[in-house]
């Protein structure tokens, strides 16, 4: 199993064309990410949160509960 390393930043990352050699990740995992994230916020946008902050505990709350369910349904 992987470990998580965030971005630093656009002005830390160097990459290869493949792989950002700061945050280990491969630059396909960045834009996946990225494009998550503009979804969730433009979501956000749309319906006019103005608690942006319980908005984004719920989704990692929520995010965090969905990997554990979907590991255990995995290891069967």
């Amino acid at each position: 199993m992987a470990s998580f390393t965030p971005c630093q930043g656009k002005s830390a990352c160097r990459d290869d064309g493949e792989t950002c050699h700061t945050c280990g990740r491969t630059l396909k995992e960045i834009a996946e990410l990225r494009e998550l994230m503009q979804k969730l916020s433009t979501l956000a946008i749309t319906y006019d949160y103005e608690n942006v902050d319980d908005f984004a505990q719920y989704v990692a709350r929520k995010t965090a509960k969905m990997i554990d369910y979907q590991r255990l349904e995995q290891d069967g």
